[in-house]
């Protein structure tokens, strides 16, 4: 796991001479053909999926997560990069829209063209999957990429330029990484003065995006920002208990908790509840650290996951498993907690790491209640054996995403777009979202003919444009 590290700390100048030289190979790239982008993004996919274990050792080496894990996350990569690459088109060439009555005379045309260079500043969580989410939509809409990996795991950040360069070598240059502090980051969003940069999209903390959006206000550049959350699962009184449980521990333990979208409450009915923290308790218990996930990437953390479990306990909470003492080693230990007050901060902050709280509730309006009640709206999952329950469940939760019957569902679906609201950040990635995120829509009208009264010009006569403007008036004033 690394934890510091000798590369370069690049500052302003060396940010803005980068993003110049991207914009130059941007240009050609923005020239290009969607089906010329699109094979190049494809050979760039194909080499990705073929060098999987060098990326996943490199990801391992970096945030100390399993192999396994780290093999995973470069799969998950190679899936968002096909469907961005194959849809881009589809999604962003320029298509006929409805001219409507007033306009029959005008062919309206929409397109979408690049923004030019995009800074992408990647967290350490999840090195490769999580900044791709971005830098993958934005190449395939056109534009050029400066990626800011995390000071942790700045090896996988530069790997990844130097793929792309090797497997495209015609645009090498196109996507170019910089390394270096927090401070780094912060330049290439503009606190530093302008980095040239057309747009940023960040992952990180919510008050390191708060950080950022000041930066980049002082020269109007758009932010996308995706924050993290403290996802809900609700679970029905007719739930497969064993499904949810097992859904539950992975989506709370899975990579120590540090997944942005994972598991940290849990609402179960009252009369399922205890049946419910057993079943996890028994699969928590199962887990042997170290092999099914690995130690917390920033040590720091540690303090975090230390203070919310023990407030927990001081607040009335009950350690279903383990506790303070489960988190003393190199790789802590599974904590699941259950009847913790709504106002302890293992309920209302992130927690990012190994712990679950698993709390009753009366019925699932009170599930939908105190989920809602939460300052980020990421992720959300439901559990009922009701198809058509669990689908009206998932429409009354404010969460950006809702997986029913099963937990982050939707992270391997590259067609459905990601992100939420509140302390979770603004902006979409993935999906067709994802990909307009990256660009900038471009309307064009085209004259067809003559109209019979023709608005924006003095030669028209003033009765004519009058008996206009009240057919209008009439029509739009009946249907």
């Amino acid at each position: 796991m690394t934890t510091e590290t000798d590369r370069a700390v690049h500052g302003i100048e060396d940010i803005r001479a980068t993003v110049a030289q991207a914009r130059s190979a941007g240009r050609h790239w923005a020239a290009l053909g969607a089906r010329e982008r699109r094979a190049a993004l494809l050979r760039w996919k194909r080499a990705l999926a073929g060098r999987t274990d060098e990326f996943a050792e490199a990801i391992a080496a970096e945030t100390g997560k399993p192999l396994h894990d780290a093999r995973a996350e470069v799969l998950m990569t190679a899936v968002h990069l096909d469907w961005a690459a194959r849809n881009a088109r589809r999604v962003l060439g320029r298509r006929r829209v409805s001219s409507g009555l007033l306009s029959v005379h005008q062919r309206a045309l929409l397109a979408y063209r690049p923004l030019g260079v995009i800074g992408v500043i990647g967290p350490w969580n999840y090195p490769l999957y999580t900044p791709m989410g971005s830098i993958g939509y934005a190449l395939a809409a056109g534009n050029a990429v400066v990626f800011k990996p995390s000071e942790l795991t700045p090896e996988v950040g530069v790997l990844l330029a130097r793929s792309f360069a090797e497997a495209v070598p015609d645009h090498a240059g196109l996507l170019r990484t910089v390394t270096g502090p927090g401070s780094t980051g912060a330049a290439l969003a503009g606190a530093d003065g302008p980095s040239g940069v057309d747009k940023v999209a960040f992952t990180g903390s919510p008050g390191t995006a708060r950080k950022v959006a000041a930066a980049c206000a002082a020269t109007l550049t758009p932010l996308l920002a995706e924050c993290g959350g403290k996802d809900a699962v609700l679970v029905a009184a007719d739930a497969d208990l064993d499904a949810a449980a097992d859904a539950i521990v992975w989506g709370a333990m899975g990579n120590a908790g540090q997944t942005c979208a994972g598991v940290e409450r849990v609402y179960a009915v009252a009369s399922v509840h205890e049946a419910l923290c057993e079943r996890v308790v028994s699969r928590a218990r199962a887990l042997t650290p170290g092999e099914a996930y690995g130690p917390l990437t920033l040590p720091s953390q540690l303090d975090v996951v230390e203070r919310h479990v023990k407030q927990a306990l001081v607040d009335g909470g009950t350690a279903r498993l383990g506790g303070p003492d489960a988190l003393g080693a190199r790789v802590p230990g599974p904590v699941v907690l259950s009847d913790v007050p709504e106002d302890s901060p293992a309920v209302t902050e992130e927690t990012f790491g190994p712990v679950v709280v698993v709390n009753p509730v009366r019925d699932m309006d009170e599930a939908v209640e105190r989920a809602n009640a939460s300052a980020y709206s990421l992720g959300a999952a439901v559990f009922t054996r009701s198809r058509a329950a669990g689908l009206a469940l998932a429409e009354r939760l404010d969460s950006g995403a809702v997986s029913v019957n099963s937990v982050l569902g939707f992270a391997a679906i590259p067609s459905l777009p990601f992100g939420g609201a509140g302390e979770s950040g603004y902006g979409r990635i993935h999906g067709e979202e994802g990909l307009r995120a990256f660009s900038a829509p471009h309307s064009v009208t085209v004259r067809r003919f003559a109209p019979v009264a023709d608005l924006t010009s003095f030669t028209t006569p003033r009765e004519k444009v009058a008996r206009a403007i009240e057919l209008g008036r009439k029509l739009h004033s009946r249907f």
